[in-house]
């Protein structure tokens, strides 16, 4: 049994860390055959990602895949810990499990995740859930196939979560949700400490990815007919700074540009690592989307000091107008958090400021929730909650009115939609376009999933737009 210790987590030293291979044992290959297993993922692209190689990891010891956990043999949690709702969801699973088990008492159930890496949380699954059969965490993946074979066998709760993070494996096994885009890890982890964010603890210190493996994997996508990858890091900025001395995002950018690629994404920045190097690679080549994931937090210094953010709202302003006037079309996207401990009403009102002058194309905004173990859950905090929804509130009418203002400008404009369905209505598909607005639009062609068409818009909703496509009558 390992279990997790946020103090050890919090360690930053220069320990190295060894490339893997990846070799499935051969000794549990296919034995579980016949067995039903069903993944409930929440938070980020890069939990979707990690359940795209838990899936095949399970499907390689025999399990096939449900849409129904009711029908599962094997029900596993993904879990995300970066705010309290998602913490709220899993558990609230997890009392439907409960039930079910009392039912099902061969049901196998699983949590890994960002949340298996909290202390507390383990803690209380081992006095309240004791149903629960195994919890893996963030840094053993590749261990799961026996910790859930020693669950089964031994009849006994496994509990396998290293607080630091070990070599990193290469090879494992993936099953895409689909055959146009796809997730790239290119680095784990975040080196920032942000004072009100859990990642740092449960991701671990930040390790790139070497390029070549990088790189093979895009050809490989290339050569099975992808059209999109999207480069996933907790801080994909700070791309080979652990790595290399002259080698960062920006190379790997224009690498993976030069290749036979339609598009090219890349998620989550942080603004401290965004290069003016980055800016240029992205200007000069067409296939990198001129969508830009900027997130701000906050537009006034004095919560971003406390924020640990290390940068100022000037600092931020001149990034973000540097991205607008060298990128052409680029369309930003922001994350904003309202009532951080301490928040005045003139520190509110900055933010407010800010998003009126930046007119983000899209932002997630959140009331701020403290996690357990970050330096500011304990920071005393006077604002009442009722305020921060009202804060909340007058934020998203703001941001909101920018959004329908951007896509207005788009009417009449023709637009590259990477078609991804079809929605309710009878030859009404949906994609995304290059700048990732949301396009629902007819056709009288018969279109397939991950065609590139081009749309004419002819008209715009708050979240999403409407259009022709361009070769229609």
């Amino acid at each position: 049994m390992h279990l997790p210790d946020y103090k050890e987590a919090r360690t930053r030293d220069k320990r190295k860390y060894n490339r893997m291979n990846f070799l499935f044992d051969k000794d549990i290959l296919n034995k579980y055959c016949g067995k039903k297993y069903f993944i409930k993922t929440y938070g980020c692209q890069m939990n979707e990602h990690d359940s795209e190689n838990i899936g095949a990891l399970l499907e390689k010891l025999g399990f096939i895949s449900v849409d129904n956990y009711l029908d599962a043999d094997l029900v596993l949690l993904n879990t995300c810990s970066i705010r309290e709702n998602a913490h709220n969801k899993a558990f609230g699973m997890l009392g439907r499990l409960k039930h079910l088990k009392n039912e099902k008492k061969d049901l196998i159930i699983g949590i890994c995740g960002c949340m298996a890496q909290e202390a507390s949380v383990v803690s209380e699954i081992l006095q309240d859930y004791k149903f629960v059969n195994f919890v893996l965490g963030t840094h053993n993946i590749y261990q799961l196939p026996n910790i859930i074979d020693k669950a089964i066998q031994e009849n006994k709760q496994q509990i396998e979560v290293f607080s630091r993070e070990g070599d990193l494996y290469e090879n494992l096994p993936v099953i895409r949700s689909n055959s146009y885009k796809a997730y790239v890890n290119i680095i784990y982890g975040c080196d920032k400490f942000c004072t009100y964010c859990v990642v740092p603890y449960t991701r671990g210190r930040e390790r790139s990815r070497k390029r070549e493996d990088i790189l093979a994997e895009i050809d490989k996508l290339i050569l099975d007919g992808y059209k999109e990858v999207t480069l996933l890091g907790q801080n994909v900025n700070a791309y080979g700074k652990d790595l290399y001395d002259d080698y960062n995002l920006g190379n790997l950018l224009e690498d993976i540009a030069k290749k036979d690629i339609p598009r090219i994404r890349f998620m989550t920045s942080h603004p401290w690592d965004f290069t003016d190097e980055m800016i240029n690679v992205i200007a000069k080549y067409s296939n990198i989307m001129p969508s830009i994931h900027l997130p701000v937090q906050s537009g006034s210094d004095r919560i971003l000091r406390l924020m640990g953010r290390r940068y100022t709202r000037e600092s931020y302003l001149k990034l973000f107008y540097k991205i607008k006037d060298t990128i052409p079309g680029v369309a930003i996207s922001t994350d904003i958090i309202v009532g951080f401990p301490g928040e005045t009403e003139e520190d509110f009102l900055d933010t407010l400021r800010l998003a009126e002058e930046c007119q983000y194309d899209n932002a997630f905004t959140f009331i701020f929730s403290a996690r357990d173990g970050t330096p500011a859950s304990r920071i005393e905090d006077s604002v009442s909650i009722q305020e921060k929804e009202k804060r909340l509130y007058r934020l998203n009418d703001v941001v909101n009115h920018y959004f329908l203002e951007n896509n207005k400008k788009l009417v009449g404009k023709t637009l590259k939609v990477l078609v991804e369905g079809i929605s309710d209505k009878k030859n009404m598909y949906y994609g995304y376009s290059e700048t990732n607005k949301l396009v629902n639009f007819d056709s009288d062609m018969d279109l397939q999933l991950g065609d590139i068409v081009e749309v004419s818009v002819t008209s715009a909703k708050t979240w999403s737009l409407d259009g022709k496509c361009k070769s229609s009558n």
